[in-house]
């Protein structure tokens, strides 16, 4: 019977880029396996086909040799030579667990977990940096069977059913798929004496007060790494790391945009019109900032140095404060005469020099 054409089989085109051959293939590969067609030869014939037909139209010189000569071009065909059984093929698409047959292959010794510990700070507390004392639940590992699992003075049995190596294979024909052991759940040893303190399990639950250190300038979002402190490793293996995330709390007064600082402070009339000194709070505490005459509602202006640290050391942000000119909502006797003597002139030209110390007389 006369072979079917490669770009047939996979269904594409003969202009096909790789990623589209690729998941054309992996689409079959997943329809046909057998493990989702137990004793169904029509889908392994098409499940080895479209095996055929990937292995030479994934290799650039195959493929090229194949659109020039057929399949002459590419000898006998069959399986690429480079592929010693399924599992490489599966192994080329990372398939690994799709079908179970690489979930037995880990160490028995694993690494920790990682952790996360979120905890909220006050901009002031941002600003200076501080040491900070943190209580912290995870699993460390066992000190009675120092993480084996096994009860003190013994050991875990090597698995007879997969001899150790957390998995068993399945072999019919030309198939063959690696299975995660039953016996052993993939471990590969079996604890006949479990430990008392951890059940076998080779870690506890525990509480450790760790103390960090946050440095001056963090915002919401940074993140402190202690190596170490995460969950302990099982079987010997090396412990996780722990993650602080830090949350800045919003402030009643500052506003932080990066490393600088917004706030807004009310002026009187008075001091807008004729200038004036105030004092405005910074993070450090009161400063003076000198408004000129003739200042507007919404004028911003800058105290430099008064905003956050940059975070690791390099010089401070700025302090940007914004006026707002605020009228008053009642008015004693003097203060209403004085306001009437001003309307009768404010119909005069604002640009005039003369207005300001008008002004300056009226409430002088």
């Amino acid at each position: 019977m006369s072979k079917r054409d490669y770009y047939e089989i996979l269904s594409v085109g003969k202009s096909a880029a790789d990623a589209e051959i690729k998941r054309a293939y992996r689409a079959l590969a997943v329809k046909y396996h057998p493990d989702k067609n137990p004793g169904d030869a029509a889908a392994e014939d098409k499940f080895k086909e479209a095996a055929e037909a990937y292995s030479v139209l994934s290799d650039a010189q195959k493929r090229a040799s194949y659109d020039r000569f057929g399949h002459q071009g590419v000898g006998a065909g069959g399986v690429d030579p480079g592929f010693s059984n399924i599992e490489d093929i599966f192994e080329v698409f990372g398939f690994g667990d799709m079908f179970g047959q690489r979930q037995g292959r880990r160490s028995t010794v694993q690494r920790g977990s990682d952790l996360r510990f979120d905890l909220e700070i006050t901009l002031e507390e941002s600003a200076t940096g501080k040491d900070e004392k943190l209580r912290i639940p995870r699993l460390e590992t066992c000190e009675e069977c120092k993480g084996s699992g096994a009860e003190k003075g013994t050991t875990a049995q090597t698995c007879v059913t997969c001899g150790g190596a957390g998995q068993t294979r399945y072999s019919q024909g030309f198939f063959s798929v690696m299975r995660t052991c039953a016996n052993c759940g993939g471990a590969g040893k079996i604890i006949k004496s479990p430990c008392k303190k951890c059940s076998g399990a080779g870690r506890v639950e525990k509480e450790k007060t760790i103390e960090i250190k946050i440095p001056a300038g963090v915002e919401t979002g940074s993140r402190l790494r202690v190596t170490g402190e995460g969950e302990g490793g099982v079987n010997g293996g090396t412990s996780g790391d722990l993650f602080v995330v830090l949350h800045v709390a919003e402030h009643k007064r500052f506003e932080r945009q990066g490393a600088n600082l917004y706030s807004a402070v009310p002026i009187t009339f008075a001091q807008a019109a004729l200038g004036a000194e105030v004092r405005v709070d910074t993070l450090d505490g009161d400063e003076e900032l000198k408004i000129p005459a003739g200042t507007q509602t919404g004028s911003v202006f800058r105290v430099k140095a008064q905003g956050m640290p940059v975070l690791g050391g390099r010089g401070k942000g700025d302090l940007f404060v914004s006026v707002t000119i605020i009228t008053p909502k009642t008015l004693t006797k003097e203060q209403r005469n004085l306001l009437e003597q001003l309307a009768k002139i404010e119909d005069v030209d604002f640009a005039d020099p003369s207005f300001v110390s008008k002004v300056r007389n009226i409430f002088g």
